[in-house]
């Protein structure tokens, strides 16, 4: 199904935010990027009117971003060899498309 540079998309939830799932479809398609996995949501006292994804922390292997959209945060957990600034980067292109 997946061609040979695509990443994967985990899905160990039944609850993401909405429309976070086409976004990181489309971060799996950058090559450097081996495997997404969306993880917790919690409850944001700010309201943030877009979707808005940006780079908490290095992990090992890679960084956690979060997702964030209305007063919902929702961490997502990126496998990759790129840099933080190549990550940012893909993110923008994601959510522009």
């Amino acid at each position: 199904m997946n061609n040979k540079n695509s990443g994967r998309l985990v899905w160990n939830h039944s609850t993401h935010l909405q429309g976070l799932i086409p976004v990181l479809d489309r971060l799996t398609k950058y090559q450097g990027i081996h495997t997404i996995t969306p993880g917790v949501i919690t409850r944001a006292k700010a309201h943030c009117p877009h979707m808005k994804l940006r780079v908490s922390v290095p992990i090992r292997g890679g960084f956690k971003v979060l997702a964030r959209a209305g007063k919902t945060v929702q961490e997502v957990f990126f496998v990759t060899s790129l840099s933080q600034s190549e990550l940012e980067g893909a993110i923008a292109n994601a959510l522009r498309k």
